[in-house]
């Protein structure tokens, strides 16, 4: 049977890999003897992360892209099938939110600014969409393949404020099913689609939302922090293990679930 959790050598794709999530898993899967290639828009801060995985002793590049452009994303898929070979593991993990697709305390729905709305749709949703499209094809061809995409705890129940972003999530936990699906049917049970849902971590987007300037928690940091059993945020690095498996063969049997990573937060009830 052989080790179930080898990832050795497999090419490993994260788009939004620039991020506090991303980058984190990325030097992981890298020093776990994976091949990585970062995706993304920030290409100096791409660079920095890619120096340091190498520093550690990690095979990691990066790679400017747009997930909204399929253009873009064929010419990365394009690059990295002729230089590695194959393509084992997709992590969809690029997304965000935007202002105007945020209902403020003191505002309402009718605050919501519809464009902004949309545009948090296409980066989350289609954003995901159109890489799977694209690096799902070498997978088909090669008969295996993982695809993990990045939920949230916001799309199991929509969370107050975050109106645009809740849409998106539960689209991805939609789309992950979908998808499972529809590869195992169209594909064979080698081509396997799931999707990660973080609890409450701090990143560069939700540190304004969640913490002071002087590190505190502000009231929404707090009510997170009372719905969490745990009784903190997550740790980056605790999200590692579950994608470690997804794309494992120890999860061989394993397709259309969204893992949770979120110290009860999902569960507690009151």
């Amino acid at each position: 049977m052989g080790n179930l959790f080898n990832i050795k050598d497999y090419v490993v794709v994260i788009t939004g890999g620039t991020g506090v999530l991303g980058r984190t898993v990325a030097k992981y899967l890298a020093l776990e003897s994976a091949k990585v290639i970062i995706l993304g828009r920030k290409e100096e801060v791409g660079k920095e992360i890619v120096a340091d995985i190498q520093a550690a002793g990690g095979v990691c590049e990066f790679m400017k892209t747009d997930v909204m452009n399929q253009e873009v994303v064929q010419k990365n898929c394009d690059d990295i099938v002729a230089k590695y070979g194959r393509i084992d593991t997709l992590l969809n993990a690029a997304g965000g939110n935007v202002a105007g697709a945020v209902i403020a305390p003191d505002g309402n729905i009718f605050d919501l600014k519809t464009d902004d709305f949309q545009t948090v749709l296409n980066l989350n949703l289609t954003g995901t969409v159109i890489p799977t499209q694209v690096f799902l094809k070498p997978m088909v061809k090669q008969g295996k393949g993982s695809i993990i995409n990045f939920s949230s705890m916001a799309a199991f129940r929509p969370i107050t404020r975050v109106c645009g972003y809740a849409a998106a999530k539960a689209g991805i936990s939609n789309f992950t099913a979908f998808m499972a699906t529809e590869c195992a049917k169209k594909f064979g049970e080698g081509i396997r689609v799931n999707a990660i849902a973080p609890g409450f971590f701090i990143t560069e987007q939700n540190r304004a939302l969640l913490t002071n300037p002087d590190g505190s928690y502000t009231q929404r940091g707090q009510d997170v922090i009372h719905q969490t059993p745990f009784g903190r945020m997550g740790d980056p690095e605790e999200l590692c293990g579950t994608i470690h498996y997804l794309m494992s063969d120890a999860a061989k049997f394993v397709t259309g679930t969204v893992a949770v990573v979120d110290g009860g937060f999902n569960v507690f009830a009151m």
